[in-house]
C-alpha cells in the first residue's frame, strides 16, 4: 500500500475502509506530558506527538474577551456562567470541584430567567482559528475546549443547577429543567456556528462532551434522554455536517443503550469507549454498530497502564485492535488522558503495541 498521510488515513477509518495502520490520538495530562517529554529528551508535547506518530492535533479555539470573571483569593474562580469552582490537587495530579451552582437555590422558573450571568457568543475572539488549524495543515484538527467549557448540555446545566437537582428537575420542575437546558444549547449552537465559519473549512472534527453514564449505569434512561436530550444533541451535529465537519463525541461510564440514539442523530465518532464499565464489551459494541458509527479509544487507564506490565500493556491493545480495529472504523486511544501515576516505560509499550497490531497490511 503506498504510503498516506494523516488526513488521508483517518479519512479512510471513517469512511469504515482499512487503511494503512489504524489512526492515532493521544490523551494526556499535562504532568504526563512532562514526564514523558523528561524521559525521551524531547523539547514539547508537538515533538512527543510527532514521535509516537499521532494523527490528531487539538486546537485551543476562540479566545475570551468577554467581562472579566471573579477570581478569589483562595484560588476559587468563576467560570463563563457564573458557577464557581476550585482547582484541588489529587496525588500529582488536580481536579476542578464545584464550589458553588449559582441556580441551585433558585426556586421558580421567573427567579431563573432573572439569572445575569447567561454568557454571550460575543464573548468569544473566533479570529485565531484559521490560524489555529492552518499551523497542524498536516495533521486532522479537532476542536473539543476544555472540560469546564465543552459544548453539551447536560454538564453546564449540573454545573449551573446541581447535579441532583437538575436531574430531579428533568422530572419535577419540567419548565426550569427545558428553560435552563435551552438557554445552555442556544449559546453552543451560535458559538459552534462561528467557530466553524471561522476555521474556513480547515477544521476537520468538532467534539462534544458529556457524560451520560456512570461505572455501572446511564445518568438518563433512554426514553428519557430522547425527550429532553436528543433534540440538542442532534443540532449540534447537524450544523458541523453542513460545514463538511465530522464530530466526536465523549462520554465515560456505562452508555451501551444510548449508541443507537447516537447513530440516530448522525454521530460520527463515539468517544472514549471505557472498557472497565457495565456492559461495555468491545466486541459487542463492533459487532452491533460498528457499520454504522466510529470509535475512538477502548483502552483502560485504569489497570494495566498505570499497574501492569508492558506484556501486559502489549497483551491489552492486542486485544483491543483484534476487536475493533477490522473493517476500519476506529481511533487507536485510552479511554481518558493518561494519568501521572502511570510509568514512562509503560506508555512507550502502548506505542510500541500500536505499531506492533495496528498495520492492515
Amino acid at each position: 500500500m503506498l504510503e498516506i498521510n494523516s488526513k488521508q488515513r483517518v479519512k479512510k477509518a471513517l469512511s469504515h475502509c482499512n487503511t494503512d495502520r489504524v489512526p492515532r490520538d493521544f490523551w494526556s495530562t499535562e504532568q504526563t506530558d512532562k514526564r514523558i517529554i523528561k524521559s525521551l529528551k524531547l523539547n514539547s508535547r508537538m515533538e512527543m506527538l510527532q514521535e509516537f506518530k499521532i494523527d490528531f492535533r487539538y486546537i485551543k479555539g476562540p479566545k475570551y474577551i468577554g467581562p472579566e470573571l471573579k477570581r478569589y483569593p483562595d484560588g476559587t474562580f468563576e467560570d463563563i456562567w457564573g458557577t464557581l469552582f476550585k482547582k484541588e490537587a489529587a496525588g500529582l495530579e488536580y481536579y476542578y470541584n464545584t464550589i458553588k451552582s449559582p441556580l441551585k437555590d433558585l426556586a421558580t422558573l421567573e427567579d431563573i430567567k432573572n439569572y445575569d450571568h447567561w454568557p454571550s457568543p460575543d464573548w468569544f475572539d473566533y479570529s485565531d482559528i484559521y490560524r489555529q488549524c492552518v499551523e497542524h495543515k498536516d495533521k486532522v484538527t479537532i476542536f473539543i475546549g476544555n472540560r469546564l467549557n465543552r459544548m453539551a448540555q447536560l454538564k453546564p446545566a449540573m454545573y449551573l443547577r446541581g447535579m441532583e437537582q437538575i436531574l430531579v428537575d428533568m422530572y419535577l420542575n419540567k419548565n426550569i429543567f427545558d428553560y435552563i437546558i435551552n438557554k445552555i444549547t442556544d449559546f453552543y449552537l451560535e458559538y459552534e456556528r462561528r467557530i466553524l465559519k471561522s476555521s474556513k473549512g480547515m477544521l476537520e472534527i468538532l467534539g462534544t462532551g458529556d457524560d451520560f453514564g456512570i461505572q455501572d449505569n446511564l445518568l438518563v434512561s433512554p426514553d428519557d434522554w430522547k425527550k429532553n436530550l436528543k433534540a440538542g444533541f442532534s443540532q449540534y451535529i447537524d450544523i458541523a455536517h453542513s460545514y463538511d465537519v465530522s464530530v466526536m463525541h465523549h462520554s465515560c461510564g456505562s452508555i451501551y443503550d444510548l449508541i443507537p440514539e447516537f447513530i440516530d442523530c448522525g454521530l460520527d465518532i463515539l468517544q472514549s469507549i471505557q472498557p472497565d464499565t457495565f456492559n461495555m464489551d468491545l466486541k459487542k459494541i463492533k459487532n452491533n454498530y460498528g457499520k454504522d458509527i466510529c470509535f475512538q479509544g477502548g483502552i483502560s487507564i485504569q489497570k494495566n497502564l498505570p499497574l501492569g506490565k508492558p506484556e501486559d500493556i502489549d497483551n491489552e491493545v492486542k486485544s483491543v485492535f483484534n476487536a475493533m480495529k477490522y473493517s476500519g472504523g476506529y481511533i487507536a486511544c485510552t479511554a481518558h488522558n493518561i494519568q501521572s501515576d502511570t510509568p514512562v516505560k509503560n506508555i512507550l509499550a502502548l506505542i510500541e503495541a500500536y505499531d506492533k497490531y495496528g498495520n492492515y497490511c
